[in-house]
């Protein structure tokens, strides 16, 4: 069985390329298609395959402008001769064009947000305006291609009930749910230091403004781990009162989730590999009631952690002080055992299951694929 995984763009690393790792973990030989790649940023892992980068590839930088081409660049991709083909999606990766006998798995980190639940925020809010009359025909054209190109997918499998849900709303699809991978096994807990950690792309739904502004005027410590467009803004809210540690090794990583507080997530989170890196460092988080974080972080005993109804300040600053007095009653190797649910060893175990599944089978007789 010859496979090819395709995933969206290789320019960081990731909780999407740890599910890219991982699927190349069970699929060897795979070659892998992506719209751009960058060496330097992926992992040893992925770049031992044979990969294959579209048309696009050579302006990288303006990868973000570059949306309403990439569903020309998808189809472009040649997969004749690929029994199996596995995308990995947030961004268009499901796009690609199949041969007529191979089977197509989706593993869908979730639906394109941006033109989907979160379009309004991105339309009014996070949009200049002077973008806005050619941010709507393009949306509303992207949209009929991405709910179109859900018919190229045999098997659909969620890394969360809350992507499932999106899955069904946006693409009439039902989907299997398998929590993407994460190595639990490498976080360890250390005595607190007073901080709180906040840790992803410095993107504007993930609403780390919130934090920024709670946290500086409750001159509490905060350490910010990640980059991404939002960083200027950012740095400016805080006026100095947060420390920005940008990109970091994971042995940096692992000791900032070790030695804080707790992880703060104001935003909603598709699934929140983040939120289970805390927990596998024993650490509580501190999150919007909504999305993944609340399949990840228990609510009860063992006691995870505090969640907020709204994302804004009022509510997080609630949620900070019951946070408070709840602390010294959190038990961190509690957390670390809850945390063993999200393991890597998990996945490639369902994973498996799923791919080995009618392998070789003609997507029609796979008995998935919903009119």
């Amino acid at each position: 069985m010859r496979a090819a995984l395709v995933h969206y763009w290789l320019l960081n690393q990731r909780g999407g390329e740890a599910v890219l790792e991982a699927l190349c973990e069970l699929l060897p030989e795979a070659d892998i298609f992506t719209l751009f790649y960058d060496p330097a940023r992926v992992s040893p892992k992925i770049r031992r395959h044979t990969i294959r980068a579209s048309f696009l590839n050579p302006f990288r930088r303006y990868y973000r402008s570059l949306l309403p081409l990439m569903p020309i660049a998808l189809e472009q991709f040649d997969l004749r001769g690929y029994d199996l083909v596995v995308s990995s999606e947030s961004g268009p990766a499901k796009g690609v064009l199949p041969a007529a006998t191979a089977r197509h798995v989706c593993y869908c980190h979730t639906p394109m947000r941006y033109l989907w639940d979160l379009y309004p925020d991105y339309l009014r809010e996070w949009t200049p305006a002077w973008k806005r009359p050619f941010l709507t025909p393009v949306s509303s054209y992207l949209r009929l291609w991405d709910f179109a190109t859900a018919a190229r997918v045999d098997d659909f499998i969620a890394n969360s009930e809350n992507v499932k849900r999106r899955i069904r709303r946006c693409y009439r699809r039902d989907a299997q749910v398998i929590y993407p991978p994460v190595a639990v096994e490498r976080f360890y807990w250390n005595a607190p230091e007073d901080y709180f950690l906040i840790v992803g792309e410095l993107v504007p739904y993930k609403r780390f403004d919130i934090a920024v502004r709670v946290l500086r005027l409750r001159k509490a410590r905060l350490r910010i781990v990640g980059d991404g467009p939002e960083y200027r803004n950012l740095k400016s809210l805080a006026a100095g009162s947060a420390e920005f540690c940008g990109r970091v090794s994971d042995a940096e990583l692992r000791e900032l989730y070790a030695r804080c507080r707790a992880l703060i997530l104001p935003g909603e989170e598709d699934f929140g590999i983040t939120a289970v890196e805390a927990l596998a460092s024993g650490k509580p988080v501190i999150a919007l009631g909504r999305g993944g974080a609340v399949e990840i972080v228990p609510a009860a005993e063992p006691l995870g952690g505090v969640f907020f109804s709204t994302p804004d300040d009022q509510a997080l600053a609630r949620a900070l002080d019951q946070f408070t007095v709840c602390e010294p009653t959190i038990q961190s190797s509690a957390l670390q055992a809850w945390a063993a649910r999200f393991s890597r060893a998990e996945f490639l175990r369902k994973m498996r299951g799923v791919l080995l599944r009618h392998d070789g089978a003609a997507p029609e007789e796979s008995g998935s694929y919903q009119r």
